[in-house]
């Protein structure tokens, strides 16, 4: 609709029920609408992904090879007892977790690491305000421990990064070691591409559940993470979602059990490349196992699949054409 008399509008709370509607119809009246809210979690929420590995050092160098960058920090945690490198890339970090020394972080993935073996531990999300999302579930009726504050020093130039966590109830984890995460001070420096075919992002991410409407009430009722695609694959015999955020995907595979109490697991993790047939070969020539390229579930894709140098996580390479 044109509108001869075409305002600049600021609308406060506009993320909520009542102020969605009022942006809505003002943009359809031909207005310029900014809206302000005070979202639970900030843009890139899907603040990353931990690795559970015996050998630091040896893991970093796989990951080197499937990546294609080198780690942006190398740091290590005095007061939970582990070291871990962290690979930066656009959507989110990937961080490869070691027992080096004592404390709780040491003796989680150690227990890890001797009930699973290597392999995916944790998926963290991250917010600008964790006070604000903390009442926010406390009046929600769960129970909280307190947060506890964090901070690692790169041992590359004695740089730190510190942030606070928020561990959260069984009730939300759900068998997941997953907590809510406030970065405080430093940065993470970008990535060093030693690759023409390094990995950008995180395509997506895979957790198996075996109760998806209770993941629904959780992932996308509280920690407002925009569910956006509900469907039964045929082929697959399989219900599956997609939460977007943060320009990546957390897949969810329902897989119902006997167990009537709600769990879930993390499957494992797609990155996306620019060209999968040079991605391949770049592999190959390094000495990784890799599948032949094939087209994806999804249309529009290419797939292929690494054999090893994983350390156990099930992972996959997409190109989408």
């Amino acid at each position: 609709m044109k509108n001869k008399l075409k305002k600049k509008i600021l609308i406060t709370g506009g993320a909520g029920f009542i102020g969605s509607l009022l942006a809505t119809r003002l943009v359809f009246l031909g207005h310029e609408v900014t809206v302000v809210d005070k979202f639970l979690y900030k843009k890139n929420s899907l603040d990353h992904l931990i690795i559970a590995v015996n050998n630091l050092e040896e893991a970093e160098q796989n990951y080197q090879k499937i990546l294609g960058i080198n780690p942006s920090w190398r740091g290590h945690h005095k007061e939970w007892g582990t070291s871990n490198s962290l690979f930066n890339l656009e959507n989110t970090y990937l961080e490869l977790l070691a027992a080096t020394g004592d404390g709780v972080g040491a003796q989680l993935v150690k227990n890890k690491i001797i009930n699973d073996g290597e392999g995916l531990m944790g998926i963290v999300l991250g917010t600008d305000d964790l006070e604000a999302v903390r009442n926010k579930l406390i009046a929600l009726g769960y129970s909280l421990p307190s947060q506890s504050n964090g901070e690692g020093i790169n041992t590359n130039n004695n740089s730190k990064r510190s942030w606070i966590n928020q561990f959260l109830p069984i009730e939300l984890t759900r068998g997941l070691f997953s907590f809510i995460i406030q970065h405080k001070e430093g940065h993470l420096p970008e990535a060093m591409k030693f690759s023409d075919n390094a990995v950008k992002k995180l395509d997506h991410v895979v957790i198996k559940t075996n109760d998806a409407d209770s993941f629904i009430e959780i992932y996308n009722k509280i920690f407002k993470i925009r569910l956006a695609l509900d469907k039964f694959i045929e082929t697959w015999k399989r219900r599956i979602l997609f939460f977007k955020l943060n320009k990546t995907i957390i897949e969810v595979i329902e897989e119902k059990d006997k167990n009537e109490t709600p769990e879930d697991k993390l499957g494992g993790l797609a990155w996306e490349v620019e060209d999968i047939v040079k991605k391949r070969d770049e592999l190959v020539a390094s000495g990784i196992d890799i599948s032949e390229i094939k087209k994806g579930v999804k249309e529009n894709t290419l797939v292929m699949t690494v054999k090893c140098h994983t350390h156990s996580v099930p992972t996959l390479f997409i190109q989408h054409v």
